[in-house]
């Protein structure tokens, strides 16, 4: 199997060699989608290993992962683990969702969610209402809906259709899983947060947001 890590990267200078690092051994090729970084996200990705893709501007997370899935698919992948270039993912975690998708997973989510150690409550609250939100709009439960390290087999690949462009696509990978039939795994994962991950995260306001494109999403599916 070709396994390609897709990463969407915004201003992630300071951490992107780092967890290209740390990846590229579970990996056989690495996809930065530089989402529009005025910075050296690029550059520094490059130098370090990884195919770069470019947005001119600043698209979101969503257009930054469906960026990843096509160039993916273009590169003949048959697993695509998605993971944050934030350092908060474990690279070290992959084999357990390659092992995931061999005995027949479809989609893997790695959930703080099992154990929540070293998770802060305010980020189990947001998890838990993203949970009820992906459960109530598209009839999908998972423990950690809103979780940035995942896996998508090939059939997976070829049937999702990403429409949204920022963090609602969270959620609308789930509702895409779940309404094409495919089976959904969860696998436990660490938990790792620093003061420079946990300032990436939503804020109230752009949760709100947040929720009021996923209704938008669900009229039109």
């Amino acid at each position: 199997m070709k396994i390609v890590a897709v990463i969407p990267a915004y201003k992630e200078v300071t951490t992107i060699a780092d967890v290209l690092t740390r990846t590229r051994s579970f990996v056989d090729e690495m996809i930065v989608v530089n989402d529009g970084s005025p910075d050296n996200t690029a550059e520094v990705a490059s130098k370090n290993g990884a195919l770069v893709v470019s947005h001119v501007i600043n698209r979101g997370l969503g257009a930054a992962i469906g960026t990843g899935f096509a160039f993916a698919k273009k590169r003949g992948a048959d697993v695509v683990i998605t993971l944050d270039a934030d350092g908060q993912h474990d690279p070290a975690e992959i084999p357990k969702f390659i092992d995931a998708i061999k005995n027949g997973a479809d989609v893997v989510i790695g959930s703080r969610m099992i154990s929540r150690s070293g998770m802060p409550w305010y980020r189990q609250v947001a998890n838990i209402l993203g949970n009820v939100s992906t459960l109530v709009l598209f009839g999908a439960y998972v423990s950690d809906s809103q979780s940035g390290f995942r896996a998508f087999s090939h059939k997976a690949l070829e049937k999702i259709e990403i429409k949204t462009n920022r963090m609602e696509v969270s959620s609308e990978l789930i509702a895409e899983a779940k309404a094409h039939g495919f089976s959904i795994v969860e696998v436990p994962i660490k938990a790792i947060y620093t003061d420079y991950s946990l300032s990436k995260g939503q804020s109230f306001f752009v949760g709100i947001k947040t929720l009021f494109k996923l209704v938008l999403r669900r009229i039109t599916m």
